[in-house]
């Protein structure tokens, strides 16, 4: 979606960005874009598989070390 202010005659700077301002605002523009860069993206089914394999290594490797006494 394209937002498009034209300056109009006679209009100061200084309203111009207030008028920008107030339309960007109001169309959502800026709460997309946040939502969009901090999404939490999904991760593919290989790296789930391989963190949860990892866990599982390291889960036993501390159950090891707990039964020998060293933790």
């Amino acid at each position: 979606m394209t937002l498009e202010i034209k300056r109009r005659e006679k209009e100061s700077v200084q309203s111009l960005v207030r008028r920008f301002s107030r339309a960007v605002q109001q169309s959502g523009i800026l709460v997309r874009a946040r939502e969009k860069m901090y999404r939490d993206r999904e991760k593919s089914e290989d790296l789930k598989r391989e963190a949860a394999l990892r866990r599982e290594e390291l889960r036993k490797k501390y159950e090891k070390l707990k039964k020998l006494g060293k933790i």
